[in-house]
């Protein structure tokens, strides 16, 4: 699918990260992650709007673009889908630790349009992916990156995973219980290996 609207997000989304990278073995350009959501979803919608949401569904939570900037250019719906796959964000202030940021955000899938559900898990299908492509072989960089709180991390996304399965069906859930299995069974080689290091 292509449209001026769909060229639009696109360039919004490469202006609005241009500075930001990606974690992992090689520092890409913040918009690969971006792309491959929106292309993910293009198997399994024709729905622009939802396409536009997938491209602008970060810049919310780590750019400085507002809400009401976001619905004057793209309009109300994408408005809509975007935020609710958006968690809070930390200020000086209030520090939001990674569990209640992923608490809150499995609450708003709850009662989110089904578009809001098909970004959300598109995002979790390329996050979870990469992960385990780029770390599988450098376990200490994972640890160095994202730190050592196993647990919380797979109930976090536990968690997440079970709304998106009460509330998603057919192959893009499919998709997502494959990746987020291997997602899983990567953590726990990870925390395994971590662990081995302090047994006498």
């Amino acid at each position: 699918m292509y449209s001026y609207r769909i060229e639009q997000a696109i360039r919004a989304a490469a202006v609005l990260h241009k500075n930001q990278l990606r974690k992992g073995s090689m520092p890409f350009p913040y918009i690969t992650h971006l792309v491959a959501t929106a292309f993910t979803l293009h198997d399994y919608t024709d729905d622009e709007d939802v396409i536009i949401a997938a491209l602008l569904h970060d810049t919310l939570e780590d750019t400085d673009y507002t809400i009401d900037e976001l619905q004057e250019d793209f309009g109300g719906k994408v408005r809509d889908l975007v935020e609710a796959v958006t968690e809070p964000k930390s200020t000086p202030e209030q520090k939001i630790s990674f569990k209640e940021k992923k608490r809150i955000y499995a609450e708003q899938l709850k009662k989110a349009p089904e578009g809001s559900l098909l970004v959300a898990a598109a995002d979790k299908i390329h996050n979870f992916r990469t992960t385990v492509e780029d770390y599988t072989d450098d376990h200490e960089r994972f640890i160095q990156d994202f730190g050592k709180n196993f647990e919380e991390r797979l109930e976090s996304y536990q968690n997440i995973a079970n709304v998106i399965n009460n509330r998603l069906s057919g192959r893009i859930l499919a998709e997502f219980n494959h990746v987020f299995e291997e997602y899983k069974q990567f953590l726990y080689h990870v925390k395994e290996t971590e662990d081995s290091k302090y047994t006498i």
